[in-house]
């Protein structure tokens, strides 16, 4: 068994020596599965961002509520009656004042024009009353002021105003036919909410025509445990023919569906560039084979086996795919973590998010890029170790 050993330890030396002598197509193997990793990354990397940022928004004890059989607050319709059925609710928080933690919401479309590319893009504006801000956690003011109720002043999430032009404090933008002030811009940990532009509830309904009307309803609930009983109560009422979910559960869903159509982008195009790396590694290990034969040959010759001629050439493909691997993760780090873009949701609005590269996403893109090397290292491996002695030695 040592001898085996060191018989691989020898071939394998020879072969990491001779690798200057195929420079370039050494580095173009190299390049090719780095690009691969490179592409994989950016696309995992951006689902992950996404995902984090949407499901990251929900609270376990704020109850969501939409018209049965909505996917999203764009295409939910509820009454006034109906808010006021759930403000009596079981399982419904009191606020100091005494009164049910229950935010009727209007949730709207409204275009917006992006910094870098100057093309229009959906916004969300998004109605609230006095308790709309409360029902949502770590929301502070970092610049200016709340909206006046009953006045055309807007405030505004950071992530958006970074990434759209014209919502700079003190700004005024134009929605449909009427003119907004922006007074305040506010943070919100990253969630989701700092996509989003906040207005005063009856101002919106007014101006857009949507007067007794909302579109989802939050509710602060007593415990995590009041779902249930909410949800009942409202099964129960056939005025209610709502759905209630949680807003942890109904954000997660909602990543779920954008984070999963980006991948399902980015493994086929990663997965077929990954076949041109591999015919690009193939080409890399058939040439070092042939440039090594005479020194198989010889080894062979002095007594080596062939298995260690297989494991030495299985061995320098792995490492050329894993420097590949390396540097394409290397690569995607310093360009994309954190990049800071905006796609849509699943309420056909703009979400700004940040792309997020993992150590978990880091090891996938790796497994590829070796698995990479181990394919396009295996048949030049069995040639090298089933080469006969003569034609090494006379070829």
């Amino acid at each position: 068994m040592r001898s085996l050993l060191l018989q691989i330890a020898a071939v394998t030396t020879i072969n990491l020596k001779s690798m200057p002598q195929r420079l370039w197509l050494s580095l173009s193997t190299v390049t090719a599965v780095g690009l691969v990793v490179m592409v994989l990354l950016s696309f995992l990397a951006m689902a992950n961002g996404f995902q984090r940022t949407i499901a990251g928004s929900g609270a376990d004890d704020v109850a969501v509520v939409l018209r049965g059989g909505s996917q999203s607050e764009i295409n939910s319709v509820v009454t006034r009656d109906q808010v006021r059925l759930i403000e009596e609710g079981p399982g419904v928080a009191a606020g100091a004042d005494g009164k049910p933690e229950v935010s009727g919401e209007l949730y709207l479309t409204v275009d917006g024009i992006k910094r870098t590319t100057r093309t229009k893009a959906n916004l969300p504006l998004r109605g609230i009353g006095p308790r709309g801000a409360a029902l949502r956690r770590a929301i502070v003011l970092i610049e200016g002021r709340m909206f006046a109720p009953g006045s055309n002043e807007v405030v505004v999430g950071k992530a958006l105003r970074g990434e759209f032009q014209g919502f700079d404090l003190g700004g005024t933008i134009t929605f449909g036919s009427s003119r907004w002030t922006v007074v305040g811009v506010f943070s919100a940990e990253g969630s989701v909410f700092e996509s989003e532009i906040w207005a005063d509830l009856p101002v919106v309904q007014s101006l857009f025509k949507r007067n007794n009307v909302f579109q989802t309803v939050r509710a602060r609930l007593t415990s995590p445990a009041a779902l249930g009983t909410l949800k009942a109560y409202v099964d129960n009422d056939p005025r209610l023919k709502l759905d209630v979910t949680s807003e942890a559960a109904y954000f997660a869903e909602q990543a779920s569906r954008t984070s999963d159509l980006i991948q399902k982008l980015g493994w086929p195009l990663a997965i077929a560039m990954a076949f041109g790396a591999l015919a690009g590694a193939l080409n890399t290990m058939y040439s070092s084979v042939a440039a090594r034969a005479t020194e198989i040959a010889t080894l062979r010759a002095i007594g080596f086996g062939g298995f260690p001629a297989f494991v030495g050439t299985l061995i320098e493909s792995l490492i050329l795919a894993a420097i590949g691997g390396a540097i394409g993760a290397a690569a995607t780090y310093l360009i994309f973590d954190g990049f800071t873009a905006s796609t849509l949701g699943a309420s056909f609005t703009q979400v700004v998010f940040s792309f997020q590269l993992s150590p978990r996403l880091i090891g996938q893109g790796v497994v590829l890029a070796l698995l990479v090397g181990l394919i396009g290292g295996l048949f030049p491996a069995i040639r090298a170790a089933r080469m006969p002695i003569v034609a090494g030695l006379y070829g």
